[in-house]
């Protein structure tokens, strides 16, 4: 495109047009800025921990650190590269702003994490080193939250496979489908809090629920769903997948209805129909949907506390506890946040290992096959 002559044009700044003098400007701009964030987070850090007083009632001077030392980053992309330092800044505040939100609440948690902070205590928080994490090694109620977490996890094939049924059944030409699409997205369209108090506190009342009188009237003498450990344990499964179930569906049956009709027409004319068709063909091409499906149900899994602390509290004995529902009433009962913080971070960094590696599994899997 050609440029007219004698006409103003916007100057743009380009790295040629740079100066040294510019350059060590912005990069003393960073380190003097950074250099300040530090000094005030180590003498803020020193005083939580005990170790001197520098007069700080709250973490508001590390904040307003942080956001010095962030506006100048920015202004020092600018000077340091120029035009390309003003693109960066379409990206580098959000970015700023997220690490805010979440390394900042995540080093403060670990600063809890290693201290003994009980509410009910007058003497307020104190390091207690490792403590903690003693504690929790020789804690068996944490360790039983654990190993039901496993089982709770497990039940997800379970409801996977209850899911296909009704991806392949909605899939197909019968009567009133749009009906029963919707019918079954019901469960997903409620709160699991209003769940476990309509299904758990109504419905399955020993003594006047709707389901404990049928149990009855079929021959159950004393119907008591969450009297036993397994029963209860089977019964908050049950709920559970009865909640997320349509989730896992309406993810395959978009999947289903993605796969062209000319494969499926192809493998009837080869002779494969039936369970045939769908294990050679529907199954292999549906691999890399269900993996998903499969993976967002564990993230769900793993957080898996409100129907269990509405419903049962972790009972009876802790048979029902997953590993959220117990740092909970770890916090509510006991007011104890220290060691409640400290179980929270330890089940942080499981979650992170155990969805790294399970994601690096199913990558060999899920890729779209034709």
């Amino acid at each position: 495109m050609s440029v007219m002559s004698g006409a103003d044009h916007l100057h743009i700044v380009t790295s040629d047009d740079i100066s040294s003098s510019r350059i060590r400007l912005g990069k003393a701009l960073i380190w003097g800025s950074a250099a300040l964030l530090a000094a005030v987070g180590l003498a803020q850090t020193a005083q939580v921990m005990g170790w001197r007083d520098f007069g700080f009632q709250t973490w508001r001077p590390t904040l307003y650190a942080y956001c010095l030392w962030a506006t100048a980053l920015c202004w020092a992309q600018v000077i340091i590269r120029g035009e390309q330092g003003k693109r960066t800044l379409f990206v580098l505040p959000a970015a700023l702003f997220v690490v805010s939100l979440t390394v900042f609440p995540l080093l403060f948690g670990l600063v809890i994490a290693f201290s003994s902070w009980n509410l009910s205590s007058p003497d307020g928080r104190q390091f207690n080193g490792m403590a903690n994490l003693v504690q929790m090694w020789n804690d068996p109620f944490y360790w039983n939250a654990m190993g039901n977490m496993i089982w709770y996890v497990l039940a997800i094939l379970v409801e996977y496979t209850i899911a296909f049924g009704l991806a392949l059944l909605l899939n197909a030409q019968i009567r009133a489908r749009k009906f029963f699409r919707v019918a079954f997205l019901l469960p997903l369209m409620l709160s699991p809090v209003a769940v476990s108090w309509m299904v758990g506190k109504s419905m399955l009342e020993a003594r006047f629920g709707p389901l404990a009188r049928l149990a009855r009237w079929l021959g159950w003498d004393n119907p008591s769903f969450f009297g036993s450990p397994e029963m209860a344990k089977f019964t908050i499964m049950v709920m559970d997948a009865w909640t997320f179930i349509p989730f896992m569906m309406i993810m395959l049956l978009a999947g289903l209805q993605a796969i062209p009709k000319e494969l499926t027409e192809a493998s009837r004319v080869d002779g494969a129909k039936g369970w045939r068709s769908f294990w050679e063909v529907t199954f292999p091409l549906m691999l890399p949907v269900s993996i998903t499906a499969i993976l967002i149900r564990i993230i769900f899994k793993l957080k898996l506390a409100d129907i269990v602390i509405n419903v049962t509290s972790g009972g009876p004995g802790g048979a029902t506890d997953t590993v959220t529902s117990f740092i909970f009433r770890e916090y509510r009962d006991r007011s104890n946040v220290g060691y409640g913080t400290m179980l929270a971070m330890v089940y942080l960094v499981l979650i992170v290992i155990f969805m790294t590696v399970l994601m690096k599994v199913a990558a060999r899997y899920a890729r779209p096959r034709t």
